[in-house]
């Protein structure tokens, strides 16, 4: 099936990127993921995926950018996002288990902003003392995150804590942590274009830099998909 993008959106994306064209540089700039990864979008659809987590403050102060990205792609790719774990220490598996629940109960997009405020703003999940920024003993735990999932959505918080028990989400961070390792992703907020290249705000220049980067390798990936086409 072919694929139709509105021109207008693909063309600004690809002048837009081009600016930047001539600075990118592979191996500095963005490195490849070898080998590719498979995608989790329909057939034709180029990928955007954020390696992110609701602890990491840099995920929270980027995630305005990552939101202005979402809607600035064009009708061909799509942001999908990936809840990684390796940082226990900071209680990362508890918020990779609560996102893995909300995306299987269908409750993720519109309860994604608010989660990072609650960590970061409100400190209704937060991790650290705001005045001595030291670890909170204990750590918040799936059940307050169940509680807040229910307090901004409204979803039962036994239907919640049940759902985050389910083979479906133990299977779904399982997927997130082999992607995770697959990638080659050792910070976050990372992104990957169509599991083929992986981006940080510090080999990009900076976070506007690492958006910016991602709409070119998306227009790089649209001009190779358009030469396939019949």
């Amino acid at each position: 099936m072919r694929i139709r993008v509105a021109l207008p959106a693909l063309l600004a994306l690809i002048i837009t990127s081009l600016a930047h064209a001539q600075d990118w540089k592979e191996g500095t700039n963005y490195f490849p993921v070898i080998p590719a990864q498979p995608t989790d979008v329909p057939a034709g659809k180029i990928e955007v995926a954020e390696i992110f987590s609701y602890a990491c403050p840099f995920c929270a102060q980027v995630n305005p950018l990552i939101q202005q990205l979402k809607k600035s792609l064009p009708g061909n790719a799509q942001l999908v996002f990936v809840p990684a774990s390796f940082n226990a220490y900071e209680d990362w598996p508890m918020f990779q288990r609560a996102t893995c629940t909300a995306q299987t109960l269908g409750i993720f997009d519109r309860t994604h902003d608010a989660m990072f405020d609650a960590v970061w703003k409100t400190g209704e999940l937060a991790i650290s003392d705001p005045k001595t920024h030291a670890l909170k003993n204990p750590l918040p735990t799936i059940e307050d995150a169940a509680r807040y999932y229910n307090h901004i959505s409204g979803i039962a918080v036994d239907k919640f804590l049940a759902a985050s028990k389910s083979f479906s989400v133990d299977a779904a961070m399982r997927r997130s942590d082999a992607l995770v390792r697959a990638y080659h992703v050792g910070e976050t907020p990372t992104l990957v274009v169509n599991g083929k290249y992986r981006i940080t705000g510090q080999s990009a220049g900076g976070m506007p830099q690492m958006i910016e980067l991602a709409k070119w390798l998306v227009a790089k990936e649209s001009k190779a998909l358009s030469k396939k086409r019949p």
